[in-house]
C-alpha cells in the first residue's frame, strides 16, 4: 500500500512526547489516535539525529540538517555514480507504537521521492535488518503523509529478504532518506512525526 500524501491542514491538541532513554508506550496518545513523536519547537523534542550518506560505501552523494524554527531541514545532493543516497537517523529509542496503524509526517518537499526508515529488534540469519517505506512529496507545497506500518519491507544492505515483518510494539529507530536513484539537489522539510491510528486515514 503506497504512502498517503494529504494537502495539509492544522491539527490542534498534539500531545508532545520527550525521549528521556525510557521506554514510551503509546497509550499516551490523544483521544483521536495521535501521538506526536517530535515537532522539533523545544529541545526535549530533539531525537539525536544525525548523518549517513553514501560515503560509507564510497559513494558521492552529499546531504545534511539543519533545526530551525520549528522544523527540520534536510538538504543536500545524491550522486547516482558510487551509491546514490544520503540519510539521517536518530539515537536509539525504545516506543510501542502496537496501538497504531503507521507514520504521519508533514512535510514541504521537493517532488522527489523519499524513504522513511525504521528499526527494530528484528533480525534476519542473525543480521539486524531495517524497514523502508517510499513517500512521494509535492514541490514547494506543506502536505501530510500517511505511510502504513504495513507498508515498511525489510532491508539488508540493499538486499529484500523475506522477512520478518515489521514489529510496531519494538521500534528502535527513526530515519530519513533519499534513495530515489536520481542525480541532483534534494531538499525536505519536516516540521511534525506522528503515529497514527486508522481512523486517520480517511
Amino acid at each position: 500500500m503506497p504512502a498517503n500524501v494529504i494537502p495539509f491542514s492544522p491539527i490542534f491538541g498534539l500531545l508532545l512526547v520527550t525521549f528521556s532513554g525510557t521506554p514510551l508506550n503509546a497509550s499516551g496518545s490523544d483521544p483521536n489516535g495521535e501521538l506526536l513523536l517530535t515537532d522539533f519547537t523545544t529541545s526535549s523534542s530533539d531525537l539525536g539525529w544525525y548523518v549517513v550518506n553514501d560515503n560509507v560505501m564510497g559513494g558521492r552523494s552529499e546531504g545534511d540538517f539543519a533545526q530551525e524554527q520549528g522544523e527540520l531541514r534536510f538538504a543536500g545532493r545524491t550522486n547516482t555514480n558510487g551509491g546514490g543516497f544520503s540519510s539521517i537517523r536518530t539515537k536509539p529509542m525504545q516506543l510501542d507504537l502496537s496501538n497504531h496503524t503507521g507514520i504521519q509526517l508533514r512535510v514541504k518537499g521537493d517532488g522527489r521521492r523519499y524513504t522513511w526508515r525504521l528499526t527494530s529488534d528484528a533480525r534476519w540469519r542473525g543480521r539486524q535488518v531495517s524497514y523502508w517505506a517510499d513517500f512521494e512529496t509535492l514541490s514547494g507545497a506543506w502536505s501530510m503523509v500517511n505511510i502504513p506500518f504495513s507498508s515498511f519491507v525489510p532491508q539488508y544492505r540493499g538486499y529484500q529478504p523475506d522477512g520478518p515483518a515489521l514489529d510496531p510494539g519494538q521500534i528502535r529507530g527513526m530515519g530519513l532518506m533519499i534513495y530515489d536513484n536520481q542525480d541532483g539537489p534534494f531538499e525536505l522539510h519536516l516540521a511534525s512525526v506522528h503515529a497514527y491510528s486508522a481512523g486517520e486515514e480517511s
